[in-house]
């Protein structure tokens, strides 16, 4: 946030009037550390530096910044836990279902054998690992309650961390040679193993995001000048998205890997070999933590702030719920729906105690409250994504694999985005710039919906000639010959999902970031993360639709939803689109204005 000092526009006189007004604030209404620190920049970085007229943000071409070092720290860290999370749960479904092979001490299968372990069935398999997933993502929400209200950022990642290395811990004990071969003693500690990793990976989900794209500092849309002589405007939000697609492509290294790997160190070694490599790799996540200890930039902690964000939407809302829900959702979208909970909007004598902010706090929530509104249509697009988890792997069983295992393809995923990230980032989005084409957040979360839908579209067409092919005709699944097809014609669903990927979830992170105040990131990340535990949730209510003959359905179903989904999404947020840069700015600028505006209103009243 720019300090007073920033600011070259704010005559002398009215930044001393700002100040006494702050003093006056702080002794008769108790402002609070959040607010009073957002009035100096502590490290200048913003000095020396020239911003754009209006005229000049509407014409200059925008660029995005230099990434910093510790970003990429960050990223690595990420991937080593991915790596270690990916690459332990892509064998959980042969561990749970499958028995233990005959005369195997490690449940490895061999070349012809299928690996197994507990031998509990494929409803208990469906069971668990759905269960799993949903855990994992439930939990980011109390990692971010801890990291906001007590730890902070940092702390909670390094506790995280611990946690999940018990969990791994726990995970080799369930698969060593001794205890695999007693099944309830396995499925006892397994189960507690997915508990403790559920809690660890929840912290560090709900963190690691923030704290990647809190490296860089900059808040403000400044000038620069290539090498060429181009003047250009230097865009911190599209720094924030640059960082974010980065990140991306460091976890799906880390999940390619990882996931390859372990398929075939489950098949020939043993799971505990599967179980062990992953917590080797997690292993570096605390060293690289430790090493890079006083590089990154932390927040602190700021004292629970839900329930005063929760107070300032009651206050709100006071008058302007009805029994007409028309008349309740034109209440609900009015302008003026947050005016009333700024501080400048009401006298010095007639605040409550409790508002000790500044206006400029009010805009933060405002922002955050829109942001987690834009992430309610996330579980329809996890939804479509969740396909490649499962339909699309037993899609592939039923074509021409050549040798190639069903399970593999679908880390045609990652590996299109590691190739295609760079491609969006050197190529396709800095040609956009070029062109002027505002190719915003919301409008790249939008496309998102719709490459989702064309994915699920090829699967239905796909599926259909699978029927078609099959000497089984409605029955592939059951039947031992496969389709004629190649599986290699499902390249075009994972492609299409990847680049939905690119649009919909690393866009998901940056706005989950830029839009929340400072003092939640961790708060409205977890938010953004939930709505996967809602889709699999959600997800429970098709899985009538996941077997023959009904197929062709179910991906129809999925492109349809994901059609209507963009559809409405793009419809409801096309005015908050045309507010991007406004609310971006809210960090750079938006202070000054509202502390003018209750300067104003305290000379008025006095």
């Amino acid at each position: 946030m720019a300090g007073l000092q920033a600011d070259s526009a704010i005559p002398q006189g009215l930044a001393e009037a700002k100040k006494d007004e702050f003093e006056y604030e702080k002794r008769h209404h108790s402002v609070d550390v959040a607010s009073a620190s957002e009035f100096h920049e502590p490290d200048g970085i913003h000095d020396g530096l020239t911003f754009p007229t209006e005229e000049e943000r509407a014409t200059l071409r925008r660029v995005s910044d230099s990434i910093p070092w510790s970003a990429y720290l960050i990223a690595f860290i990420e991937l080593a836990e991915r790596f270690s999370f990916y690459g332990s749960s892509v064998v959980f479904t042969n561990f749970i279902q499958q028995p233990l092979p005959l005369g195997s001490h490690t449940g490895a299968g061999g070349k012809d054998g299928v690996s197994g372990a507990l031998g509990l069935g494929q409803r208990a398999s469906t069971g668990l690992t759905t269960f799993y997933q949903f855990w994992c993502y439930v939990m980011p929400l109390f990692g971010a309650y801890v990291a906001d209200a007590h730890w902070g950022r940092y702390k909670t990642i390094c506790w995280s961390v611990g946690v999940a290395m018990l969990g791994h811990l726990l995970m080799i004990i369930s698969a060593v040679p001794g205890v695999i071969e007693k099944p309830h003693a396995a499925a006892g500690v397994f189960s507690l193993s997915m508990i403790i990793m559920g809690i660890g990976t929840g912290g560090f989900k709900a963190n690691i995001s923030p704290l990647v794209a809190e490296q860089y500092k900059k808040t403000k849309l400044y000038i620069s000048t290539t090498k060429s002589g181009e003047r250009v405007i230097v865009d911190p939000g599209y720094t924030v998205s640059r960082i974010y697609m980065y990140f991306y492509f460091f976890i799906n290294i880390g999940a390619l890997v990882g996931q390859i790997s372990m398929t075939y160190a489950e098949k020939y070694v043993g799971f505990w070999l599967a179980y062990t490599l992953p917590t080797i790799v997690f292993c570096l996540c605390p060293i690289i933590l430790w090493i890079g200890r006083n590089r990154y930039v932390r927040s602190p902690p700021t004292g629970s702030v839900l329930a005063g964000a929760l107070r300032i939407l009651r206050f709100c809302l006071r008058g302007r719920l009805s029994f007409n829900p028309a008349r309740t959702i034109r209440n609900l979208k009015a302008d003026d729906f947050w005016e009333t909970a700024k501080p400048s909007s009401q006298s010095i004598e007639s605040r409550p105690s409790w508002m000790t902010y500044d206006d400029n706090w009010v805009e933060e929530v405002k922002r955050g409250f829109k942001a987690c509104a834009v992430f309610c249509w996330f579980p329809i697009y996890w939804l479509t994504y969740n396909q490649i988890n499962n339909n699309l792997v037993s899609q592939a069983a039923t074509m021409t694999t050549n040798g190639v295992p069903n399970d593999v393809l679908s880390n045609l995923d990652p590996f299109a985005l590691i190739i295609f990230i760079p491609v969006c980032d050197i190529l396709i989005y800095p040609a956009l710039h070029r062109l002027k084409i505002n190719f915003s957040p919301l409008k790249k979360i939008g496309f998102g919906f719709f490459t989702g839908c064309a994915a699920m579209i090829w699967a239905a067409v796909l599926q259909h000639y699978i029927y078609k092919t099959n000497p089984c005709g409605e029955y592939a699944g059951t039947c031992e010959t496969p389709s004629p097809l190649n599986v290699w014609i499902q390249t075009g669903s994972y492609v299409l999902i990847a680049f939905s990927e690119i649009f919909a979830s690393i866009t998901g992170l940056e706005y989950a970031f830029t839009k929340a105040p400072k003092n939640m990131r961790s708060l409205v990340m977890s938010v953004f993360l939930f709505m996967t535990a809602l889709a699999n949730a959600i997800g429970e209510a098709f899985v009538a639709l996941s077997a023959d003959p009904l197929l062709v359905w179910n991906y129809g179903v999925m492109a349809v939803l994901a059609f209507i989904a963009g559809t409405i999404f793009w419809t409801v947020t096309r005015k908050l689109d045309r507010q991007e840069d406004e609310l971006n700015n809210l960090d750079a600028g938006h202070v000054e204005g509202s502390l003018a505006q209750q300067g104003a209103t305290a000379s008025k009243e006095h």
